[in-house]
C-alpha cells in the first residue's frame, strides 16, 4: 500500500511565481543560444580566450599577415630590378651583387611595418627567397649554396644595426652604421675599387713512373674519365674531352668543358709558350668555358724531375685571375676550387694510365 502527499497532487501541475520566473529565463537562454545556470549554482571558470583573425593587430587598415605578404612582394620586384641592372651594365661578379643586393633586400625586410624584430624579419625573408629561386635556378642552386652564408651575414648585420637604432630611439647613428657598409659593395665596380685579382696555386705529388713516361703522358691531352675532386663535381662544369700535341712551343692542348647553368659548352685552348728540359709553360688563348665565371685562367707550368728509376716528382702550378668580389670571401673558395684542379691535372695528365 503506497502512501501519498496530499500536497503534492496538489501541486503537480501548478507552478509558483518564482519556479515559473526561472523557467522563462532558461527558455529566453536557450533561444539566445547561450547557457544558463540557477543561481544557486556558480557558473563554470572560463577558458583561455580564443585568437581568431579579426584580433590579429592591424596597421594602417591591414593585417601583419597582409603586411608580410606585401613586403616579400616589394623585396622580389626590387631585387629583379636591381639583379637585371646589374647584368645589364655587367656588374653581376662584384660586390654590388653579392654583399649591395642583399643589403637592400634585407633594409626593406627590416623596415616593413609588420616586423617585430629586423633581424628576424630579415633571417626569415632572406630564406624565402633562396627557397624559391633555387629551383628556378636549376644548376644555378650551387651558387646561390656557395654565397648564402655572405647573404645572411649582410642580412643579419642590417637587422642588428636596426634593432640597435630602434632600442636606443637614434636613427641618425643607424645610417651612419649601414653607411659603412657602402665601401665593402663597391669593391669590384671599378679598378679603383678592386682587390688584386691574381693568384697562383701549386700542387706536388710523387708519380710512381720514371720521368719520361711523365713527359709522354704530358703531351698528349688529359684522361677525362679520372674521377675528379668532390669539390669539382658541384656546380663546375665537367671536362668531357681533352686533347694536345707535343710539348714543343707553340703546341696547342685544350679541354672541352660541359654547360652549366643554362650556359652551353665551350672550350679553354692552350698555348706552349715555354718548354725546357724538365718544364713547360702554357697560356691560356681563349676560354669559352663557364669556367671564366668564377676564375679566368692565365698559364699552367708543369716541372718535373726523375728521384729514382721508377719515381718522379711533379709540381702544378696555375696562374689565375679571381673573378668574384669580395676578395676576402671569393677568395679562398676560389684557391681551393683552383687547387683542386691543379690536383686533377697532375691526377689525370701528368700520371701514366699505368701509374694511377
Amino acid at each position: 500500500m503506497a502512501l501519498s502527499d496530499p500536497n503534492l497532487h496538489n501541486n503537480a501541475g501548478h507552478e509558483s511565481p518564482q519556479e515559473s520566473a526561472i523557467s522563462e529565463e532558461a527558455t529566453a537562454a536557450e533561444h539566445a543560444g547561450g547557457t544558463w545556470y540557477h543561481p544557486a549554482v556558480s557558473a563554470p571558470e572560463p577558458g583561455p580566450a580564443l585568437y581568431t583573425l579579426n584580433d590579429e593587430p592591424r596597421m594602417w587598415g591591414l593585417r601583419r599577415s597582409q603586411w608580410a605578404v606585401i613586403t616579400i612582394i616589394v623585396v622580389f620586384t626590387v631585387g629583379a630590378m636591381i639583379y637585371r641592372g646589374l647584368f645589364a651594365h655587367n656588374l653581376q661578379h662584384t660586390s654590388l651583387m653579392f654583399m649591395g643586393l642583399p643589403a637592400v633586400c634585407a633594409l626593406l625586410l627590416a623596415c616593413a611595418p609588420a616586423a617585430k624584430s629586423a633581424t628576424g624579419a630579415v633571417v626569415k625573408g632572406i630564406t624565402l627567397v633562396l627557397l624559391v629561386l633555387a629551383p628556378l635556378l636549376g644548376e644555378g642552386w650551387f651558387c646561390i649554396l656557395i654565397a648564402s652564408p655572405l647573404f645572411y651575414l649582410v642580412g643579419v648585420i642590417v637587422g642588428l644595426i636596426m634593432d640597435s637604432s630602434r632600442r636606443r630611439d637614434k636613427t641618425a647613428m643607424g645610417c651612419v652604421a649601414l653607411l659603412a657598409l657602402v665601401p665593402a659593395c663597391l669593391e669590384g665596380v671599378s679598378p679603383r675599387w678592386t682587390v688584386t685579382r691574381a693568384a697562383t696555386v701549386e700542387v706536388r705529388r710523387v708519380v710512381h713512373a720514371p720521368a719520361a713516361d711523365v713527359a709522354a703522358a704530358l703531351a698528349g691531352g688529359m684522361d677525362v674519365r679520372v674521377p675528379r675532386p668532390l669539390l669539382l663535381r658541384f656546380g663546375f662544369p665537367a671536362p668531357l674531352r681533352s686533347w694536345g700535341n707535343g710539348l714543343g712551343v707553340g703546341a696547342e692542348h685544350g679541354v672541352h668543358f660541359a654547360g652549366a647553368e643554362g650556359a652551353p659548352a665551350g672550350d679553354l685552348h692552350l698555348r706552349v709558350v715555354e718548354s725546357l728540359p724538365g718544364y713547360v709553360r702554357l697560356e691560356a688563348v681563349q676560354d669559352g668555358s663557364k669556367l671564366l665565371q668564377w676564375t679566368r685562367w692565365r698559364t699552367s707550368e708543369v716541372s718535373w724531375i726523375a728521384l729514382d728509376a721508377t719515381h718522379t716528382a711533379v709540381v702544378s702550378r696555375i696562374t689565375y685571375d679571381r673573378q668574384l668580389d669580395p676578395a676576402w670571401y671569393f677568395g679562398p673558395l676560389e684557391r681551393a676550387a683552383v687547387r683542386g684542379a691543379a690536383g686533377y691535372l697532375l691526377d689525370s695528365n701528368a700520371t701514366p694510365v699505368g701509374a694511377r
